[in-house]
């Protein structure tokens, strides 16, 4: 008996991510770049967050202040606060709220700091929370504590988006 490949389970898992990204759009969607200066700037090649159709790719976010660029080094409970606020600031640039996250991916410097960091996720997202992910990271950037990306989407209505 052959053994499943990993292109076996990825091409339905595409069509899947690809139908909920285009689903309710009356055209073509476009590839757009969504950036603000109330989160901290971009440390490297990449984006705040890229838009497409009616859903928001965020980038991970570390505890950086975005006023002053500094890290904070503080507790996990108040790096997870200064992220998840910057995480806000990225979505408010595209229209959309906390509520409007699908998926979190959040990679912690020790395991051991769950419960602290779930206490302040769990007091953001308290209604219909998103599908989340949890790792520990054998390292982070700037060896922060804690470091959080999402995925958000809006419902569409003839090809705008609603709340």
């Amino acid at each position: 008996m052959r053994k499943p490949t990993l292109h076996f389970f990825i091409k339905p898992a595409v069509a899947a991510f690809i139908s909920l990204g285009l689903a309710g759009c009356a055209s073509d969607p476009i590839r757009e770049v969504i950036s603000t200066k109330g989160a901290p700037a971009a440390i490297g090649p990449y984006s705040q967050a890229v838009k497409f159709g009616n859903m928001l790719f965020l980038s991970g976010q570390i505890p950086l202040d975005p006023k002053t660029g500094q890290l904070n080094g503080g507790s996990v409970e108040e790096q997870t606060t200064l992220v998840i606020e910057n995480l806000k600031a990225v979505l408010a640039a595209n229209g959309m709220i906390l509520e409007d996250v699908v998926s979190t991916s959040v990679f912690l410097k020790d395991i051991n700091d769950f419960a602290k960091m779930n206490a302040v996720y769990g007091s953001y997202f308290r209604d219909k929370p998103p599908a989340r992910t949890t790792a520990e990271a054998a390292r982070l950037p700037r060896d922060v504590l804690v470091e959080i990306s999402a995925i958000a989407a809006k419902e569409m209505q003839s090809g705008k988006m609603v709340r």
